[in-house]
C-alpha cells in the first residue's frame, strides 16, 4: 500500500511530494518516536523553592547525571566527606555556569541528597543508587556523607533578598532565612529577634496564648503586621516577660532594634548547631548569588566577612553553597587583592559547562525508540549530502554546524546541533535585554521546556521535518517585555487581517527577535533561510526568495531595520525612531564630502604618490569637491553615484582626463546608501537632546549609534569594492588595470598618469641623495668625461630658462626655479633641482646672491639656499655676467705684488675667493693688532686703524664680483702706501720690540715711589728720565722706533744704583730690628713670666726680617720703622706690667665724694729712635722744609696720643 501526501512549506511556495511505502519503506510520526511521552508534564525550570512530593519525585527520578556532573559529585562529596574527619574553616562551595547549564538543578539535587529526605516511602539517596550502578565507589561517598543529620536552607537570593541592596544586604538575607528556618519571622528581624529572646526564656507558647487572648487572632497570622499591633504586643510583653510599660513601649518603638551584626548572627548560628549532634550539618544553599552580588564591592565584602566568620567560628558544621553565572574568580578579578579571603573560603569550585545541556535534553526528551532510530538512520543515509550542505552559515563566529553523522542526527532529531548552542545564547541575551522579570531563573521557561514545546508543535509531522528556530519564540514569549510582545502581536494581527503581512512574515519576525542580540550569527538573508528551515528536503533557492519577500514586507511596514545586508527586529520605540531617522534629510554634498574623507583618509591615504624615487603631490577630488589645498599638478578624481550619468559618458571622461587627470568612476555598490543611513543617524542624534530623553529611548539611540558604526563599516567595505570594480580614465585613455585591491588599482592609475604627464622627468639621469652630494658638485670633486656629465640636459634646460629671464629683465629666485622644475612637465625633486643648480654654479654660468651678497661656491650655507623652503625665497639666481679680461689681468698683477705671491688664481670665482679670503685674513690681523693697544700706549695706532678701514672698504664690495675687483684696483695706491708705512715701524714693533717696550714702561712705573732716593744718584736719575722719554708716545709726533734698543742698557744702570740703595736700606732696617729685639729681651730679664711675650715678639720680628729681604722698594722699607718701634714699645710695656709687683694701697690716695678712692696713675713713657721719626730726605727749598716739618709734627702728635711722654734716642 502506497500513501501519497502533498505538503506545503512556507505559504505554498515550496511544495514537496511525500511518498510513503507502508511495506518496505517506513513512515513514522514524530510523536511516536520518543521513548517517553513527549506530551508528559516535566518540570522545565528547577525552582529551588519547589517542595511538592510529586515534583521532588520527578526531579529525582529524571535527573540525568552526565559525565561532567559525575565529576562534580565526586569533587563535592570528597571534600564534604573529609570535613567529618577534620574540622575546616573552608566551608564554601561555588557552583558556576551560564543560564540553563543546570546549576540550580544541581544545587537542588545536592540539597535532596544531603538532607536525604524521604519522598513517597523512599529516601533521596536510594533513588540515586541506580544512577551510580556503574560507579559504586562514588555512591559510597554520597551514602557516607548523608548518614549524619543534615538541615538545608535552600533559597533563591534574588527572590528572598531585599530590594534595597545596601552594604549589609547579604547579612540581612542570611539572617532572614536562618530565623525563618528556626520558626521565627525572619522577614522582620526585629520580630525574629524578639521571638528568639522569648523562646530562650521558654515562654514562646505563653506569649502566643496571651497575645491571641488580647487580639483575638493567632500571633503567627498577625506578626507580619507587627507595627500596627503595639496596643496588644506591649501589654503581652508586660505580662509574659514581667516588663514595665515604659520598658516594653520603649523597646517596641526602638528603630535600631532591627539592626544585626555578623558576629551576633554567627553567634546565634553557632548556638543552634551546638545543640545538635557532632555530625550534624546546617547547609545554606543559595541560588543566584553571583547575579545578586554582581561586582558591588560592599556586598562582596559583606559576603566575604560573613563566610569568613562562619568558617572560623563553626569549623565546618555550617556550610555555604552558592551558585552564580560567573566563577568566583571572575566576580572578584577587578579587586582580587581585597577579596583574597573569600577565595580561600570557597575552596570547592564546580563549573558547569554548556556541554551537558544537550546531553540532558537528549536523554530526558529526545531519547528515541529502537524502531525510530532505525528510521532516522535510513533518512540520514538517503539525505546525507543534502544535510551536509543545508546548515552552512554565512559569516558566523561560533563553530556552528549541522550533523556529523547518523548517530548525531538520530540523537538530536528533530533539532539540529547548532540550535542547542544558539538557544543557550538566546536565553542568556534575553535575560539581559528582553525579559520583564528580574531573572529567567524565576520564570516559567527553560531550555528543557523550550525544546519540549518546540517538538510538540511539529509532533504530527514525519521523519523529514525539522524544528525551525522561530518555534522557540513561544517558549520565551510569556516573560518578554510588553513592548516586544506588542510588536509580534500587532504583526500577527496584520497577518490575520491580511493587512500586507503574511503568516510566514510573523515567523521571520519572531526569528529575528530571537537572534537580535546574537552577534555570532549575522542576521543576513542566507542565515535566515537556514534558521527557517523546517524540512530536510527544502529547496534553498526557492526558500531564499520566499524569505526575501518576507523581509521586504516587514521592512516596508517598519517592523525591522537593515544595516548593510543584516536585518534587525525593531520595538515600537525603535520603529518610531527609525521612522524619524528615515525622514532626516542629509544633503548630497555632505555625503560626497564624507566619501572623500573615507577615500583619502582611510583607503588611499597617500598624500604624495611615490614613483621610483619621486614623490608627486596631486589634487584630491570626489565629484566636484576638492579635499585640502589644490596643488595645480596632477589630479585624482572619483565620480560617485551622485554624479549625473551624462557626465560619465566615455567620450566626456576621456576628454576631461586628458592632460593631468585620473578619473575613477566608482562601481555600483551600496556604499552611498550605507553612508547616507549612517549620516542620517548621526544627524538625528545630534539634533536630539539625548540626555533629557527617557532611559529607554537613550538606549535605543545608543544602539542606533552602534548601527551607524556598522553602516559606516559597511560603506567602507562597499566603497573599497566600488573602487576595485571601477572604470579608470587616465590622460585621455580608458585603462584596463591588473586585478588588485582598491589601493593597488589607484596606484596603477597614478603611475600611468605620472609617466605621461611628467615627460621631462628623464632629464634627471642621476639623483642626489643628500647635501653632501651638492657640496661635492660645488667643490668639483664629482669628475666625469667632457660631454658625459650627469644631468647635462637638465642643466642646459635650466641655463636656457635663466637666459630668457635675463633677456626679459625678470628677477629670478631659487623659489621660482624650484617651483618651475618640480611642476609639470618636469617633476624633479627639490634636491635634484639644487644639484643641477650646483652644476651651473661650479661651471661659473650663474651667480647666486643671498640678501644682496654674492655667494661663493664654498659657502657652507649654499645648499640650504638652493633647497631649504625658508631660504630659497631670499636667494636670487641669474645668468652670470663675466668680468673683463683687462680687469682680471690688472687685479692679478696687483695681488701678486701686494701679497708677494705668484699663486694667484686665474678663474673669476677662485680669484674673487682669493681676494675675499686674503683681505679678510689681513683685516683680522690688523684687528688683532689694534686690540693690543687696549690698556697700552703704543705708537702708530692711527696707522693700524687706517689699514683696517682700507680692508673694510675693499671687502664692502664682495657682494658683486666686478665691484669687488674694481674697488681693489681703485684703492691700489692707498693699500701699498699703508702697507709700506706699517712694515717700516709698527709691524716690526709688534714682532720684536713690544716686549722690551712693555718691560721699560713697567720698570719706570715700579720705581716711581723711589724717585726722590734715585735722584741722589745723578747717573741713575738721568737714565730713568731717558727711559721715560723713549717710552712716552706723543700724539701727532713721529715715534722713534730706533731708540727702543737703548732701553735695556738704561734699565741696567738704574737697576744697579737702585739695588745698592736697597742693600743699604735693608742693613739700616735690620739694625732697627736688632735694637727692638734687644730692648724686649732686656725688659724681660729672663723672667719666665714674660716668656710667652718674648716668643710672640721674636716671631713678629722674624717675619719682619723675611719681609725686609723680599721688599724691593725703598719707600716700603722706610715705612717699616714706625710699626716695628711701636710694637717694641707695646711689648716692653706688657712685659713690665707682667713683672711689676702688686700695688699696695697708699696714703697718697685721695678720698673723693661718695667714698670713692682715686689712685695715682703711672706715667706712660715711650722711646723712639730718631731715625724712625726723622727719616732721611733731601730738601732743596723752603717748601720742601715746610712739608717735611709738617709731616714730622703730624707723626709726633700721633705717637703722643698713646702715651704721656716721648723720648728720642
Amino acid at each position: 500500500m502506497i500513501i501519497i501526501e502533498h505538503s506545503v512549506c512556507l505559504n505554498k511556495k515550496c511544495e514537496v511530494e511525500k511518498v510513503y511505502n507502508t511495506g518496505e519503506d517506513r513512515y513514522m510520526l514524530i510523536r511516536d518516536m520518543f521513548a517517553d511521552d513527549i506530551n508528559r508534564k516535566i518540570n522545565g525550570v528547577i525552582k529551588v523553592d519547589q517542595a511538592a512530593d510529586d515534583v521532588i519525585e520527578q526531579e529525582l527520578n529524571e535527573y540525568v547525571i552526565t559525565r561532567e556532573l559525575k565529576k562534580h559529585f565526586i569533587t563535592f562529596f570528597n571534600y564534604y566527606g573529609d570535613a567529618f574527619d577534620q574540622p575546616t574553616a573552608d566551608m564554601g562551595v561555588w557552583i558556576s555556569g551560564f543560564f540553563g547549564s543546570g546549576k540550580s538543578h544541581f544545587l537542588k539535587m545536592l540539597s535532596y541528597l544531603l538532607q536525604n529526605k524521604e519522598v513517597k516511602g523512599m529516601r533521596s539517596v536510594e533513588r540515586f543508587r541506580k544512577k551510580f550502578e556503574d560507579d559504586p565507589a562514588t555512591f559510597m561517598l554520597i551514602d557516607r556523607a548523608t548518614k549524619g543529620p543534615t538541615e538545608t536552607i535552600l533559597f533563591n537570593i534574588d527572590i528572598e533578598g531585599f530590594s534595597n541592596k545596601d552594604k549589609t544586604a547579604v547579612l540581612r538575607v542570611f539572617a532572614k532565612m536562618f530565623y525563618n528556618h528556626l520558626g521565627f519571622y525572619g522577614e522582620n528581624l526585629k520580630v525574629a529577634m524578639m521571638e528568639r529572646y522569648i523562646d530562650q526564656q521558654g515562654k514562646m507558647a505563653e506569649f502566643c496564648r496571651v497575645f491571641e487572648e488580647k487580639k483575638g487572632k493567632p500571633w503567627a497570622e498577625m506578626r507580619r503586621a507587627f507595627a500596627f499591633n503595639g496596643k496588644f504586643i506591649v501589654p503581652t510583653l508586660m505580662e509574659v516577660l514581667d516588663m514595665s510599660e515604659e520598658d516594653a513601649r520603649s523597646w517596641f518603638n526602638d528603630k535600631t532594634a532591627t539592626e544585626i551584626s555578623i558576629a551576633q548572627l554567627v553567634e546565634d548560628m553557632k548556638a543552634y548547631v551546638s545543640t545538635k549532634p557532632d555530625n550534624f550539618r546546617l547547609l545554606f544553599m543559595i541560588d543566584e548569588v553571583g547575579q545578586y552580588v554582581g561586582t558591588d564591592t560592599d556586598m562582596l565584602l559583606n559576603l566575604q566577612s560573613l563566610t569568613e566568620k562562619i568558617g572560623s567560628e563553626c569549623e565546618g558544621k555550617i556550610w555555604v553553597i552558592c551558585t552564580g553565572q560567573e566563577a568566583i574568580d571572575e566576580i572578584i578579578k577587578v579587586r582580587a587583592d581585597e577579596f583574597s579571603r573569600i577565595q580561600a573560603r570557597f575552596k570547592t569550585r564546580l563549573s558547569l559547562s554548556s556541554s551537558s545541556v544537550d546531553e540532558v535534553i537528549q536523554k530526558r526528551i529526545l531519547k528515541k525508540k529502537t524502531e525510530a532510530q532505525d528510521v532516522l538512520e535510513d533518512v540520514y543515509e538517503q539525505n546525507d549530502s543534502v544535510l551536509r550542505n543545508l546548515f552552512s552559515f554565512n559569516g558566523s563566529i561560533l563553530d556552528i554546524k549541522g550533523y556529523s553523522g547518523p548517530v548525531e542526527f538520530t540523537e538530536n532529531f528533530p533539532f539540529v546541533p547548532y540550535q542547542f548552542i544558539v538557544m543557550q545564547k538566546v536565553f542568556a541575551e534575553i535575560r539581559k535585554h528582553g525579559n520583564s522579570g528580574k531573572h529567567l531563573s524565576g520564570g516559567e521557561r527553560s531550555m528543557l521546556s523550550g525544546f519540549q514545546e518546540a517538538t510538540q508543535k511539529i509532533q504530527e509531522k514525519d521523519e523529514h521535518a525539522l524544528v525551525p528556530f522561530f518555534r522557540f519564540y513561544d517558549t520565551v514569549h510569556t516573560f518578554l517585555d510588553g513592548s516586544i510582545r506588542r510588536v509580534i502581536e500587532r504583526c500577527q494581527k496584520a497577518a490575520d487581517n491580511g493587512d500586507g503581512i503574511e503568516q510566514q512574515d510573523v515567523d521571520v519576525l519572531k526569528l529575528l527577535y530571537l537572534i537580535r542580540y546574537i552577534d555570532d550569527i549575522p542576521a543576513n538573508l542566507d542565515n535566515i533561510v537556514i534558521l527557517m528551515a523546517d524540512d530536510i528536503r527544502i529547496d534553498k533557492i526557492i526558500m531564499r526568495e520566499v524569505v526575501r519577500g518576507c523581509l521586504d514586507r516587514l521592512m516596508s511596514q517598519n517592523y525591522i531595520g537593515r544595516t548593510g545586508d543584516t536585518y534587525k527586529f525593531l520595538t515600537d520605540e525603535e520603529q518610531d525612531i527609525q521612522r524619524e531617522i528615515r525622514d532626516t534629510n542629509v544633503d548630497t554634498a555632505s555625503i560626497v564630502e564624507r566619501i572623500a574623507q573615507m577615500i583619502y583618509g582611510d583607503i588611499f591615504t597617500t598624500k604624495k604618490f611615490r614613483y621610483d624615487k619621486y614623490d608627486f603631490a596631486f589634487d584630491q577630488m570626489v565629484d566636484g569637491i576638492t579635499l585640502g589645498m589644490a596643488t595645480g599638478g596632477m589630479r585624482l578624481r572619483f565620480l560617485t553615484v551622485a554624479t549625473d550619468t551624462v557626465e560619465k559618458s566615455e567620450f566626456r571622461l576621456m576628454t576631461e582626463s586628458k592632460g593631468n587627470e585620473a578619473i575613477v568612476v566608482l562601481a555600483d555598490t551600496p556604499y552611498y546608501e550605507s553612508l547616507e543611513s549612517a549620516m542620517k543617524i548621526r544627524k538625528y542624534v545630534k539634533q536630539r537632546n539625548v540626555s533629557q530623553l527617557p532611559k529607554s529611548v537613550q538606549k535605543i539611540i545608543s544602539d542606533q549609534q552602534d548601527e551607524a558604526g556598522k553602516y559606516e563599516q559597511s560603506a567602507m567595505t562597499n566603497l573599497q569594492a566600488a573602487i576595485e570594480a571601477a572604470q579608470f580614465y587616465v590622460d585621455g585613455e580608458h585603462l584596463e588595470l591588473k586585478a588588485g585591491n582598491a589601493k593597488s588599482k589607484i596606484d596603477q592609475s597614478l603611475a600611468y598618469l605620472v609617466a605621461h604627464v611628467y615627460s621631462k622627468l628623464d632629464l634627471i639621469t642621476e639623483n642626489a641623495g643628500s647635501d653632501a652630494d651638492i657640496i661635492a658638485i660645488l667643490n668639483g670633486t664629482v669628475t666625469s668625461l667632457p660631454g658625459m656629465e650627469p644631468n647635462r640636459d637638465a642643466a642646459s634646460a635650466m641655463e636656457e630658462y635663466l637666459e630668457m629671464q635675463d633677456i626679459k629683465k625678470l628677477p629670478t629666485s631659487m623659489a621660482d626655479v624650484q617651483s618651475r622644475y618640480s611642476a609639470i612637465p618636469y617633476g624633479w625633486r627639490e634636491i635634484d633641482i639644487a644639484a643641477v643648480t650646483a652644476q651651473l654654479i661650479f661651471s661659473q654660468k650663474v651667480t647666486i646672491k643671498y640678501a644682496g651678497n654674492t655667494i661663493q661656491p664654498d659657502d657652507p650655507k649654499l645648499p640650504d639656499m638652493l633647497r631649504k623652503k625658508s631660504e630659497i625665497g631670499k636667494t636670487s639666481i641669474s645668468k652670470r655676467k663675466n668680468i673683463s679680461a683687462a680687469m682680471m689681468r690688472d687685479a692679478k698683477a696687483m695681488l701678486r705684488e701686494y701679497f708677494d705671491s705668484m699663486s694667484v688664481p686665474d678663474d673669476e670665482d677662485s680669484l674673487v675667493r682669493f681676494v675675499t679670503e686674503k683681505f679678510t685674513e689681513q683685516r683680522n690681523h690688523y684687528v688683532s693688532m689694534n686690540e693690543r693697544y687696549e690698556g697700552h700706549k703704543y705708537p702708530d695706532q692711527v696707522l693700524v686703524q687706517e689699514a683696517i678701514h682700507l680692508m673694510d672698504d675693499v671687502l664692502s664690495q664682495k657682494k658683486d664680483n666686478t665691484a669687488l675687483l674694481d674697488r681693489l684696483l681703485k684703492k691700489e695706491d692707498d693699500l701699498f702706501d699703508n702697507k709700506e708705512a706699517m712694515s717700516k715701524g709698527i709691524e716690526n714693533f709688534f714682532k720684536t720690540q713690544v716686549i722690551v717696550f712693555d718691560q721699560a714702561v713697567k720698570f719706570e712705573r715700579m720705581l716711581h715711589d723711589d724717585l726722590e732716593r734715585i735722584a741722589e744718584n745723578e747717573e741713575a736719575y738721568k737714565a730713568l728720565n731717558t727711559i721715560r722719554m723713549i717710552t712716552t708716545v706723543q700724539q701727532g709726533s713721529k715715534f722713534n722706533y730706533k731708540r727702543i734698543r737703548e732701553l735695556n742698557p738704561l734699565m741696567d744702570i738704574v737697576q744697579a744704583a737702585h739695588d745698592k740703595m736697597l742693600e743699604d736700606k735693608r742693613a739700616e732696617v735690620l739694625e732697627t730690628v736688632r735694637q727692638c729685639m734687644e730692648a724686649t729681651h732686656t725688659a724681660a730679664n729672663g723672667d719666665v713670666k714674660a716668656d710667652y711675650l718674648i716668643e710672640k715678639s721674636d716671631r713678629y720680628f722674624s717675619q719682619c726680617k723675611e719681609k725686609i729681604a723680599q721688599l724691593k722698594s725703598l719707600a716700603l722699607l722706610d715705612a717699616m720703622f714706625l710699626p716695628m718701634c711701636q710694637y717694641k714699645d707695646d711689648t716692653v710695656s706688657n712685659i713690665e706690667a707682667v713683672l711689676a709687683p702688686e700695688m699696695p694701697k697708699t696714703p697718697s690716695s685721695i678720698l673723693k665724694e661718695g667714698n670713692e678712692v682715686q689712685f695715682a696713675k703711672k706715667k706712660v713713657v715711650r722711646t723712639f729712635n730718631r731715625q724712625v721719626v726723622f727719616q732721611a730726605k733731601t730738601l732743596q727749598n723752603e717748601e720742601d722744609i715746610d712739608e717735611y716739618v709738617e709731616k714730622i709734627r703730624s707723626q709726633l702728635k700721633q705717637l703722643l696720643k698713646n702715651c704721656d711722654e716721648i723720648r728720642l734716642n
